[in-house]
């Protein structure tokens, strides 16, 4: 339960941060061209917090922390006093409404550069990205990547950290094949050219490391438990924190992955467990849960995380730096997320990348909370992804989302005259069905995950 109200909390805290940018985005600009805005409401539903400022704006905190938005004076949907009508929306120039539509999602995306800058302002520690694994007959493998090597870079994208790594790496999706500049453990750098022809993303939840058979370096797990799941098979067998498993079965268990494969394949039958409890030995039964995996087949699940060796000194890096060096960085990397962003809705389109990788509320939810509990830094950096996401989100030519407002505005200026108020219902009718369509997508990938 904990857990999940965690997770709600930072999910609820994260929201409202970036709705809030974005809606005060649409309001300081709707305000800077003369338009009067009636209300900014953080959240749908009945309000739980209102006020008004001298202006008559009503502010607005709402009971379902879900979204917001910022009602202006319309003369399409209100009526509106003679006297005001040079305050209405639909009063200004077609520029003066595409500035006031797109300020919510620019507004996203300079939120992200503040995020990033800080969070390089204070200081960033990652992990170099220190290959543990090469899958065999993987990509990787047949470019001669090795374990132990470091990634330097990747095409003209230098990678310190496996976050670097990644994005770089889906900068080629649909390229025949990247550059990878690779550092031995004795110091020599050698360039591995990785096949990526016909590499695409179709399988759920897998990264683009895994699908070309790199594996990070982690340190060992040990045979001691760190952490217990509430109501989990482990849980009522009355294996507890500290505990350290020797044996299954009679057979003694050498490190944490044969524990696992053991484990993997005894769905719903008994395992005899031989415990080490502080001095103390002693036998106890467990039953593995079934797991069902994505491909129908059965997996048994215990409820425990291993306690880990610490990390090596040398593999942790920690980088900081002056301001004017992390407003660049700031502005480098948001660019970088906005444009694969835009490749990836691409990418969804025409195939490269599985639609069952979409995301919805409860996969941020749970962003949002483990990003929480690893610190502030972290944090920093979950916001602002989730706000480029959110930004390039309202992009998108839905006519019931910015992208779409955008559009009737092109429109407009191209044929000198609006679009009609007819079309424009159509079009926000069925921006709203696909985009609900879209939303219960998104959430029944999230649940299949649970």
């Amino acid at each position: 339960m904990f857990e999940f109200l965690w997770h709600l909390g930072s999910f609820i805290l994260a929201l409202g941060i970036l709705v809030t940018i974005h809606e005060y985005g649409h309001f300081w600009v709707a305000r800077k061209a003369g338009v009067k805005v009636l209300r900014f409401s953080i959240g749908f539903g009945k309000p739980l917090v209102r006020w008004y400022d001298k202006q008559g704006t009503e502010y607005v905190l709402a009971m379902i922390p879900l979204g917001g938005y910022v009602k202006m004076l319309d003369e399409r949907v209100d009526d509106v006093p003679e006297h005001e009508r040079h305050l209405s929306f639909n009063s200004k120039s077609v520029y003066a409404r595409i500035a006031i539509v797109s300020a919510g999602p620019i507004a996203n995306f300079l939120f992200a550069i503040f995020a990033l800058t800080l969070m390089y302002v204070i200081g960033v520690q990652s992990v170099k990205p220190i290959i543990g694994e090469v899958t065999a007959q993987s990509r990787a493998q047949q470019a001669g990547i090795r374990s132990g090597e470091q990634l330097v870079s990747i095409g003209s994208q230098q990678t310190q950290d496996w976050q670097e790594v990644t994005l770089a790496l889906m900068q080629h999706l649909g390229d025949d094949a990247v550059s990878v500049k690779v550092e031995t453990p004795s110091g020599s750098q050698n360039i591995k050219s990785l096949n990526l022809s016909g590499w695409k993303l179709d399988k759920r939840d897998e990264s683009p490391l895994a699908s070309v058979g790199i594996v990070p370096f982690r340190p060992d797990a040990t045979l001691a438990i760190a952490m217990v799941a509430p109501d989990s098979p482990a849980k009522k067998a009355g294996l507890q924190e500290g505990d350290v498993i020797v044996s299954v079965d009679g057979e003694l268990i050498q490190t944490w992955s044969s524990l696992v494969q053991v484990i993997e394949r005894s769905a719903q039958s008994t395992l005899n467990l031989y415990v080490m409890r502080g001095k103390s030995g002693f036998d106890v039964q467990v039953t593995p849960a079934n797991k069902p995996t994505e491909d129908g087949f059965s997996r048994g699940y215990l409820g425990v995380v291993p306690v880990v060796e610490p990390w090596p000194e040398d593999s942790i890096i920690t980088r900081s730096y002056n301001p004017v060096e992390a407003i660049g960085l700031g502005v480098t990397k948001t660019w970088q997320m906005v444009s694969l962003s835009f490749e990836m809705i691409a990418n969804l389109i025409t195939g490269q990348v599985s639609i069952k990788n979409i995301s919805g509320p409860v996969g941020i939810a749970v962003g949002a909370g483990t990003s929480v509990s690893y610190g502030f830094v972290a944090f920093l950096s979950f916001l602002a992804l989730i706000s480029v996401s959110l930004g390039v989100f309202n992009l998108l030519p839905l006519p019931v989302l910015d992208g779409g407002h955008l559009m009737y505005y092109i429109i407009e200026l191209i044929r000198k005259k609006p679009v009609s108020e007819k079309t424009q219902e159509i079009g926000f009718r069925i921006g709203a069905t696909l985009l609900l369509a879209l939303t219960a997508f998104a959430l029944l990938n999230d649940i299949s995950r649970l």
